[in-house]
């Protein structure tokens, strides 16, 4: 029964994307022109680099030096503290990549690596500061405050879902203790060619899946756009949810209240989108951590970033 399901759809997307077929050809080039101009230059360099570090176990010196801070993120190990700078200062989906090979070479605990997804896979610092400010909210008043707000959210989102995953047993299990210090996972013996070519190849499968789901988002967001021919305010938000670039595109250009246009912004921004989520699925695929409670925690850190962006925008009486 569930075959013959996904096969009518399967059969109702193909012929849509016959009836559709401009807008299937639009929306895939501009999803990979954006991919091209915006994820590959920023994202590669730093896909590359993580894989390397994983590979050599740089991740174990790297838990040394931050021990002392991480002390503020109850519940993550040393390894799992790799995850949560590559989260907050790559961006998306290297915080899900990271946390899903520290899973699955298990470095963490399957329990420790679902906490960790919970917050540490967020838009990267060179987003909010290079797209969303330059382009969308020129106040500079807000920039430190909104910067705050968005970097902020996710810390004090993951008090709350720790309270949840703490309760689970093997996020604090001596088995992966004993791997958190480095003591029982060792670095792999291969030369500087090998892990540099491995890290290569890992990184380009990675992108390019990143390309894809880029480029299928910008296609039903295209179509969409075809599909329901009435202009309104809740169309352009419907759509913004598909690809935060183009999404924060059209925003911008709302016939709304300034505030109200940037809490959505800023909304949109902390969840990052339907691509975000595709491609965050394509990234720990292989690590056993599941989608829904993801999506249902960057849902929650999506309304705190909102709630958080609407009592400061009161409070100035901006």
């Amino acid at each position: 029964m569930k075959r013959r399901i996904l096969s009518a759809l399967l059969l109702s997307v193909f012929f849509l994307f016959l009836f559709y077929r401009n807008a299937v050809i639009s929306g895939a080039l501009e999803g990979l022109v954006l991919w091209y101009l915006y994820v590959l230059p920023t994202l590669l360099p730093f896909m590359i680099l993580t894989q390397m570090m994983m590979q050599t176990d740089t991740v174990y010196l790297v838990s040394r030096i931050t021990e002392s801070f991480m002390r503020l993120f109850p519940g993550v190990s040393g390894y799992g503290s790799f995850a949560v700078i590559a989260g907050f200062l790559c961006g998306y989906p290297v915080g899900a990549k990271v946390t899903a090979d520290l899973t699955v070479s298990e470095r963490i605990s399957p329990d420790e690596g679902a906490f960790l997804l919970s917050f540490c896979n967020n838009m990267s610092p060179m987003f909010i500061l290079g797209v969303l400010f330059r382009n969308y909210i020129p106040e500079h008043a807000l920039h430190l405050p909104f910067f705050l707000i968005l970097t902020g959210s996710p810390m004090l989102c993951s008090q709350m879902f720790r309270l949840y995953y703490t309760h689970k047993p093997r996020i604090h299990s001596e088995e992966y203790r004993t791997c958190a210090i480095g003591s029982s996972v060792q670095p792999a013996s291969h030369s500087f060619g090998t892990i540099l070519n491995t890290s290569i190849t890992e990184s380009a499968d990675a992108i390019i899946r990143v390309a894809l789901y880029m480029m299928l988002a910008s296609i039903w967001m295209h179509m969409l756009d075809q599909i329901i021919l009435t202009d309104s305010v809740g169309k352009t938000i419907l759509l913004s949810t598909f690809e935060i670039t183009t999404g924060l595109e059209l925003l911008s250009g709302l016939p709304i209240s300034r505030n109200i246009r940037y809490l959505i912004m800023l909304a949109l921004t902390s969840f990052g989108g339907i691509s975000s989520i595709l491609q965050t699925m394509s990234m720990i695929q292989r690590s056993g951590l599941k989608m829904i409670p993801y999506i249902a925690e960057k849902l929650v850190t999506m309304t705190v970033t909102s709630l958080l962006a609407y009592l400061y925008l009161i409070v100035i009486n901006y």
